[in-house]
């Protein structure tokens, strides 16, 4: 048990690296369909820039962290599995499931990029970028807490964290339609 605190330390370090790249390739996903809009020569060439920067960040980061994220989590419940007879557990592994939910739809948008196929406008994957947000707010207090029947003040708490999240989004939004460099 010795190692114990390493796996978690890697585990840590694997986790911040995931939720790095999920929160900056939805912002890449946004100048890339921005950059479907410009005229040639500009667009092909901020295209094939954002295609080749979401590639490597997507490949050579978010991947092999999520990977890495989740084997150091399944060594840590294998070596400690009375955590998996904790009700705060259960819910935080509900979060991860959708969390790796959420990693798999944004890798569909990512092929979809990739393909120059555009299906989401930018005010959308501006909404999608704050889902990471709220799952990871969900996942830390609840690590942190470790009571699951705080859970549903905590839902209702991120719920309000989301319209807030939105009512920033729409304001962001206001203020581009006014002045497009902001």
């Amino acid at each position: 048990m010795e190692y114990y605190n390493y796996i978690k330390a890697l585990h840590l370090i694997f986790v911040i690296t995931w939720f790095a790249g999920l929160f900056y390739i939805p912002r890449l996903f946004i100048y890339h369909i921005e950059a479907s809009e410009k005229s040639s020569p500009e667009k092909e060439i901020l295209t094939k820039q954002l295609q080749l920067m979401s590639k490597r960040l997507w490949f050579i980061i978010t991947w092999p962290s999520a990977i890495l994220a989740v084997v150091f989590a399944v060594i840590l419940l294998v070596l400690m599995p009375s955590l998996l007879q904790q009700p705060w557990m259960h819910v935080k592994l509900a979060f991860v499931v959708l969390l790796i939910v959420y990693h798999l739809r944004t890798h569909q948008i990512f092929r979809q990029l990739q393909n120059n196929v555009i299906k989401n406008s930018s005010n959308y994957m501006r909404i999608w970028n704050e889902g990471a947000t709220l799952i990871l707010f969900a996942i830390i207090f609840l690590v942190m807490l470790r009571n699951a029947l705080n859970w549903i003040y905590g839902v209702v708490g991120l719920i309000i964290f989301g319209i807030l999240l939105m009512l920033g989004i729409k304001l962001y939004k206001r203020i581009r339609e006014k002045n497009p460099e902001a």
